[in-house]
């Protein structure tokens, strides 16, 4: 062996030593790569996760609420504990429902025996001397989905011969983001008409409502089964036309087609006045025999410390007047609403407000004869005219009453000064009156069955009358409230009387929002 042979040997071992050496280093950061490229993976799908979950998060978080408006959170803010200004809320996410309790009650007396229909003309009114439950109210409202949103209002009051009774104020749904700033109600509604009838009692300034919402729109305000329309006007300031169609019969629809026969006195199941025979309840055969609400209302500021509120409204319908079915009655309202509450105003203090209705119904009286049966009245034929039917001037013989229309006016002004934080004090005046009809200058006699009767003269539905009443208001927090309030009456014919009033009021959980 020569040492050239030597040499090429060490050589090749050489090369083959760092041919295998290169090789391994090749092949550790392939596996390196691949290792790095595995907990990259992973780390994408646990980022993906977390991107995952927190789009779910926001999806939750954009969901329309009762207003049409993302939830303050609920589901997203920590949990706490319960609050009085939280609502009981039933579900969670974009479909839910708050309840909210109202409890109104009233506790005093008056000078008069006819309080319930007579000086207090509202349902929710106090209506005998002691105590008064004006109601219970459970509210429920929430969002059905992003297209709807529901309220139901669920009154438990119990009545001044101790019945307990419980009634559907209001049940609707309405739409949340129809296009052209439209807006569909339906279900079981208040009619917007004026201010004080769409507005629920534990928002009133007073203890009671207006005289001429009683007498006009009825003991429990203007309400039926229908559908209200709205369009909000693009005008630089607040501008909403509605239309209402409801039905036209009931007890909530008291100068329409309410029941009821007769009246002698201001019976809250009574007509208001005229005569009705059984064939003219003839339901709804035409569009007409509905009931038929417009209204437009706008609102701007008039300085930045003062907002004013006008109002027109309207109420076109069938009534239960004489037999035929062809009468109607026309209600027409004119509101105003002023506000003024400085820039330096703390919870809503101090503040002066003043809002006023005025209403003209024209009501047409159909043509009736008492001697419907054509026997004289005598039904029981013990010889006399039957008890309850009205008469001519002698007494004697049935009255048959001539079609007509009478014209009633009403109205209502009042001023609450809100003069340091949680006291406020009130003071209102009401006036109703009518034009004396045919009918009640004609001398009837309502008889007695027993050869005698009494004159039924003025109709105590459409006498003048007037009210004034003064009242303080302490709201301890926003959840509660107590109210004294003093009520001077003198109804024509009937004379002077003197109610006294405390009203106490709680409220629980959370409520929808009230207009301005």
């Amino acid at each position: 062996m020569n040492r050239n042979f030597w040499q090429g040997t060490i050589m090749v071992g050489v090369t083959v030593l760092i041919a295998s050496a290169v090789s391994a280093q090749e092949t550790n950061e392939v596996e390196l790569l691949q290792r790095e490229l595995r907990e990259l993976r992973e780390r994408m799908q646990s980022l993906e996760q977390k991107l995952n979950s927190a789009a779910t998060n926001s999806t939750l978080l954009a969901s329309p609420d009762s207003n049409g408006s993302a939830p303050t959170s609920a589901s997203a803010t920590p949990a706490k504990g319960w609050l009085p200004s939280d609502p009981l809320r039933i579900g969670r996410g974009g479909t839910y429902a708050d309840i909210g309790f109202v409890g109104t009650f009233a506790a005093g007396g008056s000078t008069t025996k006819d309080i319930e229909g007579g000086t207090q003309l509202g349902g929710h009114d106090p209506n005998q001397n002691g105590f008064t439950v004006q109601g219970v109210e459970m509210n429920l409202q929430g969002a059905v989905d992003p297209y709807l949103r529901g309220n139901a209002n669920l009154l438990f009051s119990v009545d001044s011969g101790g019945e307990s009774f419980m009634e559907l104020e209001e049940a609707w749904l309405e739409t949340v983001s129809l296009p052209g700033n439209f807006q569909i109600r339906a279900g079981q509604i208040l009619s917007e008409f004026g201010r004080a009838n769409a507005q629920h009692p534990h928002t009133w300034g007073f203890v009671d409502s207006p005289l001429v919402n009683g007498r006009f729109l009825g003991a429990d305000g203007l309400r039926n089964p229908g559908a209200r329309l709205s369009w909000l006007a693009p005008t630089p300031f607040y501008s909403e036309l509605m239309l209402g169609i409801q039905n036209s019969q009931g007890e909530t629809a008291a100068s329409f087609r309410s029941d009821g026969d007769a009246h002698a006195g201001e019976g809250e199941e009574r007509l208001p006045f005229g005569y009705r025979h059984a064939e003219n309840d003839r339901g709804v055969r035409h569009v007409t025999d509905l009931l038929f609400t417009p209204r437009y209302a706008m609102s701007f500021d008039v300085t930045d410390q003062q907002t004013l509120v006008l109002g027109a409204s309207g109420a076109f319908g069938p009534n239960a007047s004489g037999g035929s079915g062809d009468t109607v009655t026309q209600i027409y309202g004119l509101d105003l609403y002023w506000k003024w509450k400085p820039s330096n105003a703390h919870a809503g203090f101090p503040f002066v407000s003043f809002q006023t209705e005025v209403m003209v119904r024209r009501y047409q009286l159909g043509a009736f004869d008492w001697d419907e049966n054509g026997n004289g009245g005598d039904n029981d034929g013990d010889g006399f005219v039957d008890a309850g039917i009205i008469t001519d001037a002698t007494g004697l013989a049935p009255a048959v009453l001539a079609s007509e229309t009478v014209t009633d006016y009403g109205g209502y002004a009042q001023l609450l000064y809100g003069f340091r934080q949680g006291w406020v004090a009130g003071l209102r005046f009401d006036y109703v009156t009518g034009e004396r009809a045919a009918y009640e200058r004609a001398g009837l006699l309502l008889v007695d069955g027993n050869g005698g009767g009494a004159s039924l003269g003025r109709d105590p539905q459409r006498n003048e009358r007037w009210r004034l009443t003064p009242n303080l208001t302490w709201y301890p927090t926003e959840f509660s409230k107590i109210r004294l309030q003093y009520n001077y009456d003198d109804r024509r014919d009937l004379g002077r009387d003197h109610s006294v009033w405390l009203q106490f009021e709680f409220l629980l959980g959370a409520h929808a929002a009230h207009k301005f």
